[in-house]
């Protein structure tokens, strides 16, 4: 009985402590918010809010201010950017810190400008983070973390130093950052301790300030913060102010991917897939770039569109999954990735073939200031496609050509030498084609044959011969016809008709209409062989071209000669992108079509320049 008597007495003094709490609730806001909070840390959303409303509805500061985090969060209520908006403004004006440098988040985020255009006016549309959101309010934005950051919030002041280094033009003051930026560090604000680290970084050029500014990432990043996370990852990668580790860096991707920083999530991907610091695993590599890819990490997509485009020898290539993906990172910015779109269109690889999506695409890229996707367009411009100006197009592949891109060499060379699109010219044309030649089987040819024949320069035929043999040693038909030739009749060297018959052979197992109908004669006897050569037309062994077939040829060369650059990766994009049509074919020699101006094809056989044909 005494047992059953204590319960009743506990259960009653339980109710009577709950019964006063609601009453102290309910007549001072303050006990409200403490009660609240409590709520909050044991997971009981729902219960808080309820405790935060009574204090805001009190006109209290703090209850304000945590209603509105509430609604931006989503916690214990449906997330509204809306409410979230109106109780944060109302907390800010009372000197609330923490609302202040939050309203002014949500004035850099657009968000606020967009509901005052009435772009998202229906509550139920902020229950997405991806509703409509207008341009950033940096006036307002700078009033409110100014506020903050004045009264000594160390997030305020970091805003406000991102607003200083990042705002409009007439609103940076880079000193004033730097110290509002040391402040925030200073107060431990995470934040700003990468901020801070950040400015070291791009002011430190020794190895002393380098280790200064990765401390400062370094810190931020101790404090779970994804971004810094990140950016100590690839400070680890490269052994930049810290002690250089694939190991240590695969891990701090790791965990920027889990905490959802989508450049964390596409370097893990990519480590998985290369295996660096970490066991190779491309199946959930790829899985952790497509997360990144989906959240609209623009990289992250291209890389995705490279995987699918070349593949291993496990997989073959997937080319419509792979034009998924450029256009995604494409109609996100990426110029390399419109480039690739581009030349798919161009080709018909993994797209219907469309001149006219072909040109858009590599416009926006050519525009973005590829510089491949400029020679690209220009051989389009040069041949009447594509509308772009003559001039710029000639300006465009002249820069290419003179970086040191041979297929805009060459490109720029057969335009000179034909008068398309440009005043004919053949010393320049000649100078472009010598230039070429050190890495372009066609090249070598041509220039050879202008050597041969003095077009453009001084007539050496002994040194037109060596670079026509080159051309032929690559496994070029129309080099081992002319070389045959060559070789019958003495030209430029000694008569050797056996090995002219060996090439002919050669040059008539890959279709050269030439050389069938020398061998096909049945002409034995050298000299026979000789005169049958001399006799026949120049353009049977490829010496001329017509205007059309040699711009349809330098776009095809262009496309293959670029399959030397498979292996190069994305980081290393800036250096030299790869050709997502060489990545396409996957193999060094391709046959390239395309299209010509009337829409007909012409197929050009081509090599690459390594001479594995």
């Amino acid at each position: 009985m005494s047992d059953a008597r204590e319960r009743r007495t506990g259960g009653r003094r339980k109710y009577r402590r709950g019964l006063l709490v609601r009453l102290v609730d309910a007549l001072l806001p303050a006990a409200a918010l403490r009660h609240g909070r409590t709520l909050l840390d044991e997971g009981r959303g729902a219960e808080a809010f309820r405790l935060f409303a009574r204090a805001a509805r009190a006109g209290v500061a703090e209850g304000e201010y945590r209603v509105g985090l509430c609604y931006l969060e989503g916690s214990g209520v449906p997330l509204s950017r809306i409410d979230a908006l109106h109780w944060l403004t109302r907390a800010a004006a009372q000197a609330h810190r923490d609302a202040q440098w939050r309203l002014a988040v949500l004035y850099l985020q657009g968000f606020v400008r967009s509901l005052e255009q009435g772009k998202t006016s229906d509550p139920v549309a902020s229950l997405s983070l991806r509703e409509d959101v207008g341009e950033p309010d940096f006036v307002a934005a700078e009033k409110w973390a100014r506020l903050a950051a004045e009264a000594g919030s160390g997030d305020g002041q970091a805003v406000l130093a991102y607003i200083l280094t990042s705002g409009p033009e007439a609103m940076r003051d880079l000193e004033a950052a730097h110290r509002w930026y040391e402040r925030s560090a200073a107060a431990k604000c995470p934040q700003g301790a990468l901020g801070y680290g950040l400015l070291l970084a791009q002011a430190g050029t020794n190895e002393a300030g380098q280790r200064k500014a990765a401390e400062y990432v370094r810190r931020a990043a101790e404090a779970g913060l994804a971004s810094a996370l990140y950016l100590l990852g690839d400070l680890t990668r490269s052994g930049i102010g810290v002690e250089r580790s694939d190991v240590i860096a695969a891990d701090l991707y790791r965990q920027a991917a889990e905490k959802g920083n989508r450049s964390g999530q596409a370097r893990w991907g990519l480590v998985l897939i290369e295996g660096l610091g970490v066991e190779r695993n491309p199946t959930e590599g790829e899985s952790w770039l497509r997360r990144a890819g989906l959240t609209g990490d623009p990289d992250a997509a291209a890389r995705i569109g490279d995987l699918y485009a070349k593949r291993g020898k496990a997989l073959p290539p997937n080319h419509a999954e792979a034009a998924i993906w450029y256009r995604r990172a494409a109609e996100a910015g990426h110029r390399t990735a419109a480039r690739s779109l581009g030349l798919f269109y161009l080709t018909g690889t993994g797209v219907g073939r469309d001149l006219d999506e072909a040109t858009h695409w590599l416009r926006i890229s050519a525009e973005a200031g590829d510089q491949q996707a400029r020679a690209d367009l220009a051989n389009l411009s040069l041949r009447g496609c594509g509308n772009q100006d003559p001039v710029k197009a000639r300006l465009w592949l002249e820069q290419a050509a003179a970086s040191g891109d041979l297929a805009a060499a060459f490109n720029l060379a057969v335009c000179l030498a034909e008068g398309m699109g440009m005043e004919r010219d053949e010393r320049l044309a000649a100078q472009w084609m010598c230039r070429a030649a050190d890495g372009v089987v066609d090249a070598q040819y041509r220039y050879g044959r202008m050597l041969v024949d003095g077009l453009g320069v001084q007539m050496d035929a002994g040194e037109g011969r060596a670079w026509i043999a080159r051309a032929a040693g690559a496994g070029m038909a129309e080099a081992e016809v002319a070389l045959a030739e060559m070789m019958v009749n003495g030209r430029g060297g000694l008569r050797d008709p056996f090995t002219a018959r060996a090439l002919l052979k050669k040059a008539a197992q890959k279709g050269h209409v030439g050389a069938i109908s020398v061998l096909n004669s049945g002409q034995e006897d050298a000299g026979k062989a000789r005169s049958h050569l001399a006799d026949a037309p120049s353009n049977l062994f490829g010496c001329q071209y017509s205007r059309e077939a040699s711009l349809n040829d330098s776009i095809a060369t262009r496309v293959v000669f670029h399959a030397s650059q498979l292996g190069v990766t994305s980081a290393d994009r800036s250096r030299r992108e790869p050709c997502p049509v060489a990545l396409a074919a996957g193999v060094p020699t391709v046959s390239a079509l395309a299209a010509d101006a009337g829409g007909r094809c012409l197929r050009a056989q081509r090599h690459s320049p390594d001479g594995n044909g």
